[in-house]
């Protein structure tokens, strides 16, 4: 299924012959002055990246949670019960586990 016009614009339709007449143009006249421009270019730099310490922390929290071991075991037994309908949650002992992982984030003592 093809989406035609879909912000209701009029815009106007490519002419395909047109736009290979424009690139050969483009092309032809590009090439005789790349020709001159070569000569008298600098060398051509070296693309770069750099990562900011934030990205790179990122990259090694999520190279080691792929690499932690898995209870296979035990996330089987959770599926079933939660699947069944007999996992329950206690939201004291829940609310206590967030508070202490919040303190240890933000470096405050619970």
């Amino acid at each position: 299924m093809s989406i035609n016009n879909i912000n209701n614009t009029n815009k106007p339709q490519l002419d395909p012959a047109k736009l290979a007449q424009q690139q050969t143009q483009t092309q032809s006249s590009g090439s005789a002055n790349t020709a001159g421009a070569a000569q008298s270019a600098a060398p051509a730099k070296q693309d770069s990246v750099s990562l900011t310490q934030s990205a790179q922390q990122l990259a090694n929290v999520q190279k080691k949670g792929g690499e932690a071991p898995v209870n296979q075991e035990k996330v089987d037994r959770l599926k079933k019960a939660i699947s069944e309908g007999e996992y329950r949650v206690n939201p004291e002992v829940l609310a206590n586990k967030i508070a202490v992982l919040e303190s240890q984030i933000l470096g405050v003592k619970a």
